[in-house]
């Protein structure tokens, strides 16, 4: 049996290396030894107008897909007024995610979204997200020092039973947190499985009908304990059976 295929879409951002300072289609190498370690090969997805408009194209080709974390969605997909605090969004990458994301999900490809992805997925199922968490919830423990997970963790509760749960491997979690927007309407059909103890700001969402479908805010790449990432490459390897069988 192969490995399994886990396509991991990726940010378009300016980047800096040797003497080049250009457009980049580029993800954290933290995400990508994640997958690895947990036995999956990692197949990186840069947004394509033409997998925007049939992302059958690469999603016949994984077992798996995860949502990174970056840039902010715009909020017009999402029918709000752009915040003062909303300064970088991507409108390239926000159409690819969200058209895979909404296709994947129909297929039942095994998903998950991390950070951004969490709200792209809730965006995908026709959510809203709140624009600027301090704003909203009168502090800043969400993003205490943009740029480091030093100093980020905070718990959370998960639901018992839920696939953030199991995933996790237990119910009160620690998390590394670095983000500024968060969960406001619920999309369709999914539910809330976690909530930051400080707050109780969705911290989990998922589409229990679906064999994973997972949102989680918090970085779970970013810690080498977590099991977050690899409970995904296990649905993956699950579902690449399967679909050879």
């Amino acid at each position: 049996m192969r490995a399994p295929i886990v396509g991991i879409c990726a940010a378009l951002e300016q980047a800096r290396w040797g003497v080049w300072d250009r457009p980049a289609a580029l993800l954290p190498h933290n995400y990508i030894l994640a997958l690895q370690r947990a036995g999956a090969v990692a197949l990186m997805l840069p947004p394509d107008p033409a997998v925007s408009a049939n992302p059958d194209i690469v999603l016949d080709l994984i077992d798996g897909l995860l949502l990174a974390g970056g840039a902010d969605v715009d909020p017009a997909l999402y029918g709000a007024t752009r915040a003062a605090e909303t300064t970088h969004t991507v409108p390239e990458r926000d159409e690819f995610e969200i058209a895979v994301a909404r296709r994947a999900l129909e297929r039942d490809i095994p998903f998950l979204g991390i950070c951004r992805g969490m709200q792209v997925f809730n965006v995908a199922r026709g959510g809203t997200l709140i624009q600027h968490l301090p704003s909203h919830v009168g502090h800043g423990e969400h993003l205490r020092v943009p740029g480091t997970f030093e100093g980020s963790a905070h718990p959370v509760h998960l639901a018992a039973g839920s696939r953030a749960a199991q995933a996790a491997g237990e119910e009160h979690h620690a998390t590394l947190s670095h983000h500024h927007q968060g969960v406001d309407r619920l999309g369709d059909e999914l539910v809330v499985t976690g909530w930051a103890d400080v707050d109780e700001l969705p911290e989990a969402i998922e589409l229990p009908d679906k064999r994973f479908a997972l949102g989680v805010q918090w970085h779970p790449e970013a810690d080498e304990t977590s099991q977050i990432i690899a409970r995904l490459v296990e649905e993956a390897r699950e579902y690449a059976l399967a679909r050879s069988a």
